[in-house]
């Protein structure tokens, strides 16, 4: 059994990426390169920035397939981080909205890589 600890994101200029992801997480990375760069998350997790003409193999999906998704305490702290990603300049694509699973907005890197920050619905109880 294992546990997967590194979400890798394909971007077309390091340099920027990790200097958009330094400002939305608050920290800068642990590990830069011109090729790659690697923040540490916590508990384990790892946001890797990987220069998208260097993947072996190749890359042939594009961004915006799949969301980097960050849970926070609950519908404040959504509208709080939406409002500190705007002033950061973060292309917002949706709105803070409720939906089934709780209150979310979702924004854009430089790439188009989704981010989705949310906070569970009342009764929506996490499993191991």
């Amino acid at each position: 059994m294992f546990t997967p600890s590194t979400l890798l994101q394909y971007v077309r200029d390091v340099a920027t990426s990790a200097t958009f992801y330094s400002g939305i997480l608050g920290k800068p990375p642990v590990e830069q390169s011109p090729g790659f760069a690697l923040f540490l998350l916590g508990d384990g997790a790892a946001l890797g920035l990987w220069q998208r003409d260097d993947v072996q193999p190749p890359v042939s999906a594009q961004a915006g397939a799949a969301e980097l998704a960050m849970m926070v305490a609950n519908p404040e702290a959504v509208q709080q981080m939406h409002d500190a990603w705007r002033a950061f300049g973060v292309q917002i694509l949706q709105a803070p909205v409720t939906l089934e699973f709780g209150h979310t907005f979702v924004g854009a890197d430089p790439d188009g890589h989704r981010l989705r920050v949310y906070s569970r619905a009342e009764g929506m109880v996490a499993r191991d």
